[in-house]
């Protein structure tokens, strides 16, 4: 039992996150300084906010893909797994659109291309919504937990596929094309359907009696972690944490779409200047 405890700390080297994690870095270095300048100025490749939501998006990135976040999702603890998945679909995929130029999103989003048209069209509120929660619903099917935790290639292809739809599911809140953004109401109410139903597998984990997943019911308990426990923190984190985390944002998108007509209404109610009295003419 010690030595299976202290196995679960050894330094385990990942390959394809370190190749994907190169591939990023190389595709943004290149965008910026060979693609950019023959587009804008160099003065409007990138900005300075932009640069910084790139390198925290790709620290995250490795973060929730590496050792040890990696492992003790995939072997040990779903409710880790479940932070993992809460990260590169809430979280990561917002940050890589704000580090989006927009001259390079109008290359990539061109609706003269074929790409760009089912870009555009994949990225529609209804589409791209469907699509996302369909997905995290799949994802958390028992058959593909069990099979994704037993097969490497199978878990990553599902991790890059709900990536690509979590990418498309920001893309009207938070892409870098204006067209494409919904009107901040209409952002709120979105955010409030993708808030609402991930809280059915929520609950479905927080009650379940037995083991939901066979591949995280084994000997080795993490902390001294149960597996009841292990299913209840995971169900909490996609309901109570995600919400929160949605609700959150709503509440921004709230203050930003009050704000205008909250200073037009105070201006309003300013009492208009008084007129100057003449003073009553004397008489003789």
């Amino acid at each position: 039992m010690f030595a299976a405890v202290t196995d679960v700390w050894r330094y385990q080297f990942h390959p394809e996150v370190w190749f994907m994690l190169a591939g990023v870095i190389s595709l943004g270095w290149y965008t910026s300084h060979v693609i950019g300048p023959k587009v804008v100025s160099a003065d409007e490749v990138t900005t300075p906010g932009q640069r910084r939501w790139f390198a925290a998006a790709v620290v995250l990135l490795w973060l929730a893909s590496d050792w040890p976040i990696h492992d003790i999702a995939e072997e040990y603890l779903y409710w880790v797994h479940m932070v993992q998945h809460l990260l590169i679909t809430l979280v990561i995929p917002a940050m890589f659109l704000l580090a989006l130029p927009e001259w390079l999103a109008r290359l990539v989003f061109s609706p003269d291309g074929i790409a760009g048209k089912w870009i555009r069209r994949l990225a529609h509120p209804i589409v791209a919504g469907v699509m996302f929660n369909l997905l995290i619903a799949l994802s958390h099917a028992p058959i593909i937990v069990n099979y994704s935790v037993e097969n490497g290639p199978f878990h990553y292809a599902e991790h890059l596929l709900i990536f690509l739809a979590a990418l498309l599911m920001w893309t009207p809140i938070c892409g870098p094309l204006h067209e494409l953004r919904m009107k901040l109401p209409m952002q709120m109410i979105y955010l409030f359907l993708m808030s609402v139903i991930p809280v059915v597998p929520g609950a479905w984990l927080t009650f379940a009696d037995d083991a939901v997943y066979k591949a995280y019911d084994h000997d080795v308990r993490l902390w001294g972690v149960s597996v009841a426990h292990d299913q209840q923190a995971a169900g909490m984190i996609m309901k109570v944490v995600a919400g929160t985390y949605l609700w959150s944002l709503i509440g921004i998108l709230f203050y930003r779409w009050s704000k205008p007509s909250h200073g037009t209404h105070r201006t309003m109610r300013k009492a208009p200047p008084k007129a100057p009295t003449k003073p009553p003419a004397e008489i003789s």
